[in-house]
């Protein structure tokens, strides 16, 4: 049975909570690999929406273990309301693993995201303000705290005193905020210990045995392709790797164990914060897009900056990836549009590129080079078959396909679980 990877192939908010519920009844575990509660999923099961931000959308299908893997960073307090929240709707949430390696984020994090980010004024980057960043920064500075460290006193305090010592000299003397008292941090930590006690474990080996017993895997990425640390439109992204790669990194998989690669691309463009984006909208089309498709973000609810399909950005993805398969989602937003443009190309002070260029400075002043292509009218949202689609959508769907780096394997015509049109088995 397959390991596969699902990733964003945009800027994220493509709509991955949707492709991971329908693959949901085929699936063993469905594992959140990078990131942490700076994004989210929507998932629509029948009349009920559910608004998923730590947790892996898999967590709604029963039978399924949901696993929080080492790469992502992890807010105790919000990970217990987002489990609060689902269990008082009665969803069962007691399957949940989370790696004793994963970091935590601290209230400290999040004073210092939010402090940075006004600090940074017209070069802010647009963080959440959650401490992303900061937890991510101190991980790799070797000063974070681990989930393993809340089962031992006396190292969480030692390592709190020490990341403190540092950071209230910043808040005090740069940022001119209060100083944190270790006591306050260690004793919030430590109050969550005994519910998180059942949960964490081993998750590397967790997910190996299920392997080896030929269970399916899915690996769900937080973000997207063009919000990775290395890929991405640095240094507007995120603070992790949410292309395939990570994966490997943040669930402890050897990557020889990875056979299916899944992206999600909207039939659009969007993206929420602060970066380039050649094909945004400042004009009707553009707030015809965010408000038909409902373009508000999950976590943030922010209103996403939208823009027309980038075929250069899906072909990167494919190729950063490794995609095997797409899957395009809102198709249905662009019903009543009479000619949709679609970016195939950029153009740079009169010189094109075929492919996303390597200079961040040349990207920023790209000009999209568009190919449009003839609308529908027609409710969509009925199709159940590619054929039941008007001519119109198969010839746009199969011009994407053809331009972007890999087959489509599965459209989505409407906002419900069982509004989407298979053509390709996801796992086969």
């Amino acid at each position: 049975m397959p390991a596969a990877v699902l990733i964003g192939a945009q800027w994220g908010d493509e709509g991955k909570g949707k492709a991971t519920d329908l693959l949901g009844p085929r699936l063993d575990y469905v594992v959140k690999f990078n990131g942490g509660n700076n994004a989210g999923h929507t998932v629509v099961v029948g009349s009920e929406k559910y608004a998923l931000h730590l947790l892996p959308s898999g967590i709604l299908t029963p039978g399924v273990t949901p696993v929080i893997g080492n790469g992502v960073v992890v807010d105790v307090e919000v990970l217990f309301e987002e489990l609060e929240a689902l269990s008082s709707r009665g969803v069962d949430v007691s399957r949940l693993r989370v790696s004793a390696n994963a970091h935590l984020i601290t209230q400290y994090h999040r004073t210092l995201d939010k402090v940075t980010e006004r600090f940074l004024g017209k070069r802010q980057i647009g963080t959440t303000g959650r401490g992303i960043g900061p937890a991510y920064a101190d991980k790799i500075n070797r000063v974070g705290l681990r989930m393993q460290d809340l089962f031992d006193e006396n190292i969480l305090r030692q390592k709190v005193e020490g990341a403190l010592d540092q950071k209230n000299h910043l808040l005090v003397k740069v940022y001119n905020r209060r100083a944190i008292a270790v006591d306050e941090i260690v004793d919030d930590l430590l109050g969550y210990v005994e519910r998180l006690r059942p949960m964490v474990t081993d998750t590397a080996l967790l997910l190996h045995q299920a392997l080896d017993r030929d269970e399916t895997v899915l690996f769900e990425g937080g973000q997207a392709t063009m919000l990775d640390v290395d890929h991405g439109t640095y240094p507007f992204v995120t603070s992790s790797n949410a292309t395939s790669g990570g994966a490997v990194t943040g669930s402890g998989i050897a990557p020889n164990r990875i056979d299916r690669v899944i992206a999600v691309v909207k039939a659009y463009t969007t993206r929420v914060g602060a970066g380039p984006f050649p094909t945004e909208l400042f004009d009707e089309w553009g707030e015809f897009l965010s408000d038909k498709g409902h373009e508000y973000g999950t976590t943030t609810g922010r209103r996403r900056r939208t823009g027309w399909y980038d075929a250069p950005i899906a072909r990167y993805s494919a190729r950063i990836n490794g995609v095997t398969d797409f899957v395009l989602t809102k198709l249905d937003v662009l019903t009543g549009i009479e000619r949709i443009p679609v970016a195939v190309a950029y153009e740079v002070d009169g010189q094109r590129f075929d492919e996303v260029p390597v200079s961040q400075s040349d990207f920023h002043h790209a000009t999209p080079v568009y190919e449009e292509f003839p609308g529908w009218t027609e409710d969509i949202s009925g199709a159940r078959s590619f054929e039941e689609l008007p001519a119109n959508a198969q010839t746009y769907v199969r011009e994407l396909e053809a331009m972007s780096g890999s087959r489509i394997s599965a459209i989505g015509v409407g906002p419900g679980r069982e509004e989407i049109v298979q053509l390709h088995d996801l796992l086969g």
